[in-house]
Order: C-alpha cells, then sequence, then structure tokens
C-alpha cells in the first residue's frame, strides 16, 4: 500500500483573512479527511471557511495535547501508514513555526514519511518584511520571561546581541502582556535602538511601525492588549 504523505498546512492569521490562503492550499484540504491540530474547534472553523464539499463531521481530527504534546503522536501518524495523507495545521499561522506541530514533523521525519510544507501566512516572517530592519541576518527567541525583571535583562540581552552580531532580534508576547512589554522596552532600551511593533498582521486593523526608541517615547501608542504582535529590536 503507497503511503500518505504530511502537508503543513498554513491557516489564517484571523477573522476575515481568507485571502491570505492560495488557492492550492485549499485545494488540498477538500482532498484531506485527516487532521492534526492545536484546537480542534479553531481547525473546524477553518476549514468551513474553505467551503468543502465534504462533511466536517465526517473528518477525523487529532488534538495535541498541550501538557504532553509529545503524547499519542506515534499513534496519529499511523493513518499515513494505512495510505491516508494528513494535514498538519497550528493555532494560526504556519506549523513548526514557534509551534508544537514541529514535534509531528520530526517524528514523521524519523519514521520516513515525505513532509510538504505550504505556503501560508508566518506573522514572524511577515512582521521582519514589514519591519525594515536586517533581513538577512535575525533571530526568534519566542516568549520572553513573565517576570518584570527577568523581562527587562533578556530585552537588554536581545539589545546587546543585535549591536554585536548586527542582528536583528524577533520576539512575541502573549496578548494581554503587550502594554508591559512595550512599557519595558521603552523605559530600559538605548534611545537609539531600532523598536519595531506588528500587530493583527494581515487584518484590517494591521499596525506595523518601526521608530527608535527615542522616537516611541513620543509616540501615542494604540491599545494593543489582546492583540496578537510581533515585536523587533535592531541595534
Amino acid at each position: 500500500m503507497k503511503r500518505g504523505k504530511l502537508y503543513l498546512i498554513p491557516i489564517t492569521l484571523g477573522e476575515n483573512s481568507m485571502q491570505t490562503i492560495p488557492q492550492y492550499v485549499i485545494e488540498i484540504i477538500h482532498n484531506l479527511d485527516v487532521f492534526i491540530v492545536e484546537r480542534t474547534r479553531t481547525a473546524r472553523r477553518f476549514i468551513s471557511a474553505t467551503r468543502p464539499s465534504k462533511k466536517i463531521d465526517d473528518m477525523i481530527f487529532f488534538e495535541l495535547d498541550k501538557r504532553n504534546p509529545h503524547q499519542n503522536i506515534a499513534s496519529f501518524l499511523t493513518e499515513i501508514e494505512n495510505g491516508k495523507s494528513i494535514g498538519l495545521m497550528s493555532e494560526a499561522g504556519c506549523p513548526g513555526v514557534a509551534d508544537p506541530g514541529a514535534l509531528v514533523v520530526q517524528m514523521a521525519h524519523q519514521k520516513n514519511i515525505e513532509v510538504l510544507p505550504l505556503v501560508g501566512p508566518s506573522s514572524i516572517l511577515l512582521a521582519l518584511m514589514g519591519s525594515g530592519m536586517n533581513g538577512q541576518k535575525f533571530a526568534f527567541h519566542g516568549y520572553l520571561p513573565v517576570k518584570n525583571n527577568e523581562r527587562i535583562k533578556v530585552l537588554k540581552q536581545l539589545e546587546n546581541e543585535s549591536k554585536k552580531k548586527h542582528q536583528t532580534q524577533i520576539f512575541i508576547e502573549t496578548p494581554y502582556r503587550n502594554m508591559a512589554l512595550i512599557k519595558d522596552a521603552l523605559e530600559q532600551l538605548n534611545p537609539s535602538s531600532l523598536f519595531c511593533i506588528a500587530a493583527d498582521i494581515s487584518l484590517e486593523t494591521e499596525y506595523i511601525q518601526t521608530q527608535k526608541i527615542s522616537e516611541w517615547r513620543k509616540t501615542n501608542i494604540p491599545d494593543l492588549h489582546k492583540r496578537l504582535a510581533v515585536f523587533l529590536i535592531f541595534s
């Protein structure tokens, strides 16, 4: 029996942005019956928006355990051994990038399963593109520490790293802590360092702005509480 494949399916970064998903990706989705996802509810809503001809209730969804993402991955992939291709979806954007789906891809390679990444929106890459910062050398750091003193320490480390390596530093924050992070950055970073805020990328409320810290201190910053954002530093 011919083995199936693992398709890495990007999904929208928010509602009402289906135009960011290429038609060929939608066609692949419509040909799949099995999906590995972070949240079944989100995946079902996204697939419904692509207007599939088959019933959503006839599809199979395997949900990654957030507390133990390694659990059950091998059993999820047995469908591929049985000849069925599987679609891997993140909660938003591209699977495998700042996403537990990377563990699924890793195991697929260990099992010699063909992995096919598909084109779609990545908030990290789009933020870098829109920032005007160095796109030749950059590093992504995920989430910064929750505690204020530790977060400030890491912000300064990233600034120093950027200056030392001429490298753009990229990171994200839990949406309800966005304003606290921005406050720390404006208070603690050097006035000459560039700081970019990229929020709600690809949505109608998109906001992307790069300025020196000294300029940000004089800027009326929009309320980004509970809005998805990516932050970048270049010193």
